[in-house]
């Protein structure tokens, strides 16, 4: 299998056209020399204030690295430091990956970007025939399918169901706005790219991934799966933020999603990857995608606002728009072409200036909002203008969004109703609820007490504690990243008998809500 990649590689290099630096294109006004050891004290002093582990940096200019580094501990539990070589989840910066592997099939002929997703997934269906029929690849990796901001998430979110079958169940799920009519940040759809990305090519992405893109570039310690963990050294632990330190939590499978976010990467690894980007696709006299593919990818597919809310907070920017597996905007000046990764506790950023040659990415071990305040630190210190001290602006306001965050999951609990009792005995509300979509839930009788499980999820088990009426306090027996306590109420007939069960976890990421649980037996 990695020969035959090996041959397609160095066909690509034959045929494409002589590589010409992307940084090359626009010259760049002459500007002083950025104190380098200056970001590097700005990042020392980031790690003291903010309550986040450890990240790493690399910052790649002009097809050099100018720093690679790490910044605190890989574990709040210990001493050990992380390093340029310390993994992380890059989460959702895997998208760029994905786009890149489907550029190469367009660029050997076998794929367009406009072709039918149903074309090469003759199984593929979403909510509306017109829909299915005219999705392009194009759509599947551009954020205008019309399907919600992380609709569908809990499909893949600790499940069996693998990339197929999530994308199989995405037909149950509405749409948010009309088909290429909005943004909607769709981890599902690039889920079904990774699906296109085997049927063309008669491989898996992860086996993709290693063979087209961690070989060729040397990205020697980089892998797509948790299960690759086991063994390796210097590995961050993710941590979660709750009222106010950083708690270690496990690693978290993310296999059937991994086309959207899978890749578990260093910032050493990453900094080749922000290399090729800038040399047009190209590593070492090796092209592994063209550049007309790379302007594709960088041009904007599906528009943004600039609200006066975004254009306050960075008054230079006048457009913003999602590409092919790339966020686009401008900034000072210039185009920027970024990406952020949320993993279960840890994010990343990315960001490219190509006509500057400057490409930054950072990896985290906690879920902060450091990353993209250090990012537009390292673009102040390059494009020039007054250098805002964006990790002091950032802190005060992150802190107090995870304080209202924190309240919006309590806030069921601080509405109680005293002096209320269930309608039925409890045994009235054992059962198994569920639907199509998702599958079952069941809610049992224990030691007196209700417990909750979806199914699915081997961790999504709770223990339901009476709020009010036929509501119930949902904790969950295993602390997971992106959720903590919600409710489950449950909904009589007229006869008097359980009907269903809607659940209400508060959270910015997975929807509980959008699950059927319609009362089984």
């Amino acid at each position: 299998m990695m020969a035959r990649r090996w041959s397609r590689v160095l066909l690509v290099a034959l045929v494409a056209a002589a590589p010409v630096s992307m940084s090359a294109q626009v010259a760049a006004p002459a500007r002083a020399a950025v104190d380098v050891a200056a970001l590097d004290a700005y990042f020392a002093d980031a790690l003291a204030a903010w309550p986040i582990p450890g990240f790493s940096v690399a910052i790649v200019h002009d097809g050099e690295v100018v720093l690679e580094k790490g910044y605190g501990v890989a574990d709040v539990r210990g001493d050990a430091p992380v390093d340029e070589h310390t993994l992380y989840a890059i989460a959702s910066n895997s998208k760029a990956f994905t786009a890149a592997a489907l550029a190469r099939l367009v660029d050997e002929g076998r794929l367009h970007w406009d072709d039918r997703v149903l074309d090469h997934l003759p199984w593929f269906r979403l909510y509306d025939d017109y829909v299915t029929q005219e999705m392009r690849i194009r759509d599947l990796l551009s954020h205008r399918s019309g399907l919600g901001t992380y609709s569908g998430d809990l499909l893949w979110y600790g499940t069996p169901y693998s990339a197929e079958e999530v994308v199989r169940r995405a037909a149950l799920l509405p749409p948010a706005f009309s088909f290429r009519d909005g943004y909607g940040y769709s981890n599902l759809m690039f889920i079904a790219a990774g699906e296109v990305l085997r049927a063309v090519s008669g491989e898996d992405w992860h086996d993709v991934m290693e063979a087209d893109f961690f070989g060729p570039l040397g990205m020697d310690r980089s892998v797509t799966s948790t299960r690759d963990l086991p063994g390796l050294d210097n590995v961050a632990t993710p941590h979660k933020y709750v009222a106010g330190e950083s708690i270690p939590i496990e690693w978290y499978n993310w296999d059937a999603m991994g086309a959207a976010g899978g890749i578990i990467s260093s910032v050493h690894d990453m900094s080749r990857w922000l290399r090729t980007q800038l040399a047009g696709g190209q590593w070492n006299g090796v092209r592994l995608f063209s550049e007309a593919r790379q302007r594709e990818m960088w041009s904007v597919v599906n528009p943004r606002a600039v609200t006066p809310q975004y254009q306050a907070r960075y008054p230079s920017t006048s457009f913003r728009g999602y590409g092919l597996g790339w966020s686009l905007q401008d900034y000072r000046g210039r185009k920027v072409v970024s990406h952020g990764g949320g993993y279960d506790g840890m994010y990343s950023q990315v960001a490219l200036v190509p006509d500057e040659g400057l490409g930054i990415v950072i990896l985290t071990n906690g879920m902060t909002g450091l990353a993209p305040a250090l990012i537009y630190r390292v673009l102040d210190a390059y494009l020039g203008g007054e250098a805002r001290d964006w990790s002091a602006e950032a802190l005060p306001q992150w802190v107090a969004s995870r304080q209202a965050f924190e309240a919006r999951q309590t806030a069921a609990e601080r509405g109680r109703i005293a002096g209320t009792s269930p309608s039925l005995g409890l045994d009235g509300y054992v059962g198994t609820y569920g639907g199509p979509l998702y599958g079952d839930a069941e809610v049992d009788l224990e030691n007196g007490g209700l417990v909750l499980r979806l199914l699915p999820n081997p961790d999504l088990v709770a223990d339901l504690e009476h709020l009010h009426y036929d509501t119930f306090v949902i904790r969950w027996r295993t602390t997971l990243a992106w959720f903590g306590q919600g409710t489950a109420q449950f909904v009589l007939d007229p006869s008097g008998s359980v009907a269903e069960m809607r659940l209400d976890v508060p959270n910015d990421d997975l929807w509980f809500q959008e699950l059927e649980m319609t009362r089984r037996r």
